[in-house]
């Protein structure tokens, strides 16, 4: 009976930490406006981040890139750090991108996918919510991620008291 005891508490503890949110990989970028740089472990126990990968040729990000400020704007003082990465951009194209569309929140640029291969980069636009213990909580692809993105923060706000 000890046995089976033990086995339970040995299966307990493996389906715990199988169900444990994937680690967010650690990452430094410096930001286009050349203002800072950004280290995501400097942000673990202290916000959450999101991820926005995008490009100066994605339709969709240009579309909801005003959707997306207001949302960067919405959570601003609520521990929440939004962060878009241009992938397979240049920097020019990336600056075009930002004064056509009006961009209000922090932009970084990852022309070779570096950062974003590591996060699971499924293509233009990508967004990744990683929690403030580092785990990544959603991958959501497509322009469906604004609409959703409130749900998560909310959901990981309460969570965190």
């Amino acid at each position: 009976m000890r046995a089976i005891g033990l086995a339970l508490v040995g299966l307990t503890a493996f389906a715990s930490v199988a169900a444990a949110a994937p680690a967010a990989p650690g990452f430094r970028v410096r930001l286009l406006d050349g203002s800072r740089t950004v280290n995501s472990r400097d942000l673990i126990g202290k916000k959450i981040l999101v991820l926005r990968f995008q490009a100066s040729y994605c339709k969709p990000c240009a579309r909801e890139s005003a959707a997306l400020a207001r949302l960067a704007d919405r959570y601003r003082g609520r521990n929440v750090e939004l962060l878009a990465i241009h992938v397979q951009d240049t920097a020019v194209d990336a600056r075009t991108f930002v004064r056509d569309n009006r961009v209000g929140y922090p932009v970084a640029l990852d022309p070779r996918l570096t950062i974003g291969n590591h996060f699971g980069f499924k293509g233009s636009p990508y967004t990744v919510v990683v929690d403030r213990k580092g785990e990544i909580v959603a991958r959501l692809v497509g322009e469906s991620a604004v609409a959703k993105l409130p749900r998560i923060l909310d959901d990981l706000l309460r969570s965190d008291g």
